[in-house]
């Protein structure tokens, strides 16, 4: 699932530069997560690196779009025009 940003968020912008995607960019009020962009940060992290970074906990899971691994890898794929074999971080190895 993409991760997606509550409207808990203050608008301290400390996910945007986290993120390998760049999906992260201020939006009206604020910041939000292009899900077509969104790899939870497969292929980079073992975690979700604007969850780590946010101070107010408001970088969530989207429960109204879950994707498994190979579906974040391949768009992690496609956006870096990467091949990430078999072995890159993600949070769904432990």
């Amino acid at each position: 699932m993409a991760t997606h940003i509550t409207e808990e968020c203050i608008n301290c912008g400390a996910c945007e530069p986290e993120c390998p995607n760049e999906a992260i960019s201020e939006g009206d009020e604020t910041y939000v997560i292009d899900p077509e962009l969104c790899t939870e940060c497969v292929g980079f992290h073992e975690y979700e690196a604007c969850q780590a970074v946010c101070p107010v906990e408001c970088c969530l899971p989207d429960p109204e779009r879950t994707e498994t691994e190979d579906t974040l890898i391949a768009r992690a794929s496609k956006i870096h025009n990467k091949d990430f074999g078999d072995s890159f971080p993600s949070r769904f190895r432990k």
